[in-house]
């Protein structure tokens, strides 16, 4: 049965490719329609580093994972280091209990469940692929165990592929355009040296300031990168 439903898979990867070689916008349009989802990103991520995000369905997705950098909580934190994190419904209390933050931020986005899938290579991990319906609900046993199987797919691609290809707002793949989130490496980077904080330090006080201010964490970390901002001085 579980080869019967690879297969099957297979052959809606290979449709969406038409042809042409199979890549993540392929395998995430498959894993969309497998799962019963409005939108998905994949994220990949080494142990200790921060993540990139190497493909986004859509604009929803693309602001579901940026909403995740800034405010550094929510199922696609947790499946990281705990294992797949699925939640039915972000509005529920217990969401809001356990992303106190995100979950309330997630649901006025138009995102009422988010199930997180961990992308493991023996015990290390190397990503996550994060799938967004705007319909509270879990996944079916038949859905998970798709988006499962497409999971290991995505992982494949990412060991083969690495980072060299990297999403346009359109859903189109660029040419090495670069990590989307460069702007904040660069600018935790720069913190570390104004205040003299480690950088773990230094992401939090940078994430902090967006959250205060109700900004993309990307927006500040441009500002900071272009001198427009200075944590040396005053950033409050």
């Amino acid at each position: 049965m579980e080869e019967d439903r690879r297969l099957r898979l297979l052959r809606q990867v290979i449709g969406q490719a038409r042809g042409e070689p199979v890549t993540l916008t392929h395998v995430g349009a498959a894993t969309i329609s497998a799962a019963g989802v409005d939108a998905a990103t994949v994220t990949a991520r080494l142990e200790g580093t921060q993540r990139e995000t190497v493909y986004a369905s859509s604009q929803l997705a693309m602001d579901m994972e940026e909403l995740t950098v800034t405010l550094g909580e929510g199922p696609g934190v947790d499946a990281f280091p705990e294992g797949p994190s699925l939640a039915a419904d972000l509005a529920a209390d217990s969401c809001h209990s356990r992303w106190p933050a995100y979950a309330p931020a997630a649901v006025t986005a138009g995102v009422r469940a988010f199930f997180a899938l961990p992308l493991r290579l023996g015990g290390a991990g190397v990503g996550i692929m994060c799938l967004y319906r705007a319909a509270p609900g879990p996944l079916s046993r038949e859905q998970l165990a798709d988006a499962l199987v497409l999971a290991d797919t995505v992982l494949a691609l990412l060991l083969d592929k690495g980072l060299s290809e990297q999403p346009l707002t359109s859903g189109r793949w660029s040419e090495e355009s670069g990590p989307q989130h460069s702007e904040v490496h660069q600018a935790t980077g720069m913190i570390t040296v104004q205040l003299g904080v480690s950088a773990a330090v230094a992401l939090v006080r940078l994430r902090a300031y967006a959250f205060a201010h109700d900004r993309r964490l990307s927006d500040v970390a441009k500002d900071v990168v272009a001198r427009r901002l200075h944590f040396g001085r005053s950033a409050s």
